[in-house]
């Protein structure tokens, strides 16, 4: 069976720098604030209009495409991880298609939040192993700016995160224990609902409750000037618990990526966790007993970014020359859902 390999990466980061002294504009917040509770001192906002989710998500893909030495017209299948789609549908991989005037190629567009660049890249490994595909175009992409709550109501979760893309393009491997060595896949829907966004959606829709309303009534319980006006088309997260349960599936499935390939901590040369917070990665890093080079983190400079910020991550330490060939590399995530994933790979 072929392996897979990551042949070029890619990022893209708006122009527009947030800092946290910014966001004082808006709530009531303060950089010491928030540093002491996330590690972050700055994000990037795309522009209101001129930035969407997928033109990001072009830019990070056209550097990934030409790192791999192939065209946009050689990739045969998209894989797109976003929670924040250009659209509520269409998803995001067929304008990628369309924006990048590729063939009519498959495109599939997954929803796993922080764990979205895990899964897809699982997905995407398995195609090239069967050898259905040559040349796949994996996508993590989020303009989150547009759908936060930018009030002190909101502040726990908007202080947070942060827009951004990365993509990288997958090939079968050319040299024996090359590329992606395993990836692991978990979820436990248990308290999926203290990280989500519960509106607009279909949950409202319970026919036997409302089976005496009429088809405008249900309508608006799909989104209604009511949830407007009490904040329920925002975001929520239960910070506390969703940490409790992210330093303990982390550092599991990191090891069970490395113990199922034979490895120990000390054999990674670099982990590159989901910027989630700086908080949980620096626990996770003690827990592992890594050094601060087996690490790498960036959300200090650019929050949270769900799907993207493994793929942005990834791809800066890539251009630091933190990550070398032959390197031993582990991605991890964790989010909402929750969903939890890790890959090994054997750069």
């Amino acid at each position: 069976m072929l392996s897979s390999k990551l042949a070029g990466i890619g990022k893209y980061l708006p122009s527009n720098v947030v800092t946290n002294q910014d966001l004082t504009a808006y709530m009531e917040t303060s950089d010491e604030w928030i540093v002491e509770r996330t590690g972050i001192k700055e994000r990037r906002y795309a522009h209101r209009t001129n930035e969407t989710t997928t033109t990001m998500a072009v830019e990070a893909a056209k550097i990934a495409i030409e790192r791999a030495g192939t065209t946009a017209a050689e990739i045969d299948f998209i894989v797109f991880a976003t929670l924040s789609p250009d659209y509520y549908f269409p998803g995001c991989g067929v304008l990628v298609q369309r924006a990048m005037g590729m063939k009519e190629i498959g495109a599939l567009d997954i929803r796993n939040q922080c764990s979205g660049f895990v899964y897809a890249l699982s997905v995407a490994d398995q195609f090239i192993k069967t050898g259905m595909y040559k040349n796949i175009l994996v996508i993590g992409s989020e303009k989150h700016s547009f759908g936060l709550d930018f009030s002190t109501r909101g502040r726990n979760v908007s202080v947070i995160f942060g827009d951004g893309a990365g993509a990288v393009v997958l090939q079968p491997a050319t040299s024996d224990g090359q590329g992606i060595l395993s990836t692991h896949l978990h979820s436990d829907g248990e308290a999926a609902e203290i990280l989500a966004m519960y509106n607009p959606g279909t949950h409202a829709n319970h026919w036997g409750e409302y089976a005496n309303f009429d088809a405008a009534e249900i309508g608006q319980m799909f989104m209604s000037h009511n949830m407007i006006d009490s904040a329920q088309n925002f975001p929520f997260m239960d910070g506390p618990s969703v940490f409790k349960k992210a330093i303990v599936k982390f550092p599991e499935v990191i090891l069970e990526a490395l113990h199922n390939n034979g490895y120990t901590p000390s054999d990674l040369n670099m982990l590159i966790p989901h910027q989630a917070n700086l908080r949980i990665a620096q626990f996770v890093q003690q827990k592992l007993g890594l050094r601060d080079d087996q690490v790498y983190n960036n959300i200090m400079q650019y929050g949270n970014t769900t799907a993207a910020s493994v793929p942005i991550a990834l791809c800066e330490a890539y251009e630091n020359n933190l990550i070398k060939e032959d390197d031993l590399v582990c991605l991890a995530a964790f989010g909402s859902g929750f969903t939890w994933a890790s890959a090994l790979i054997k750069w």
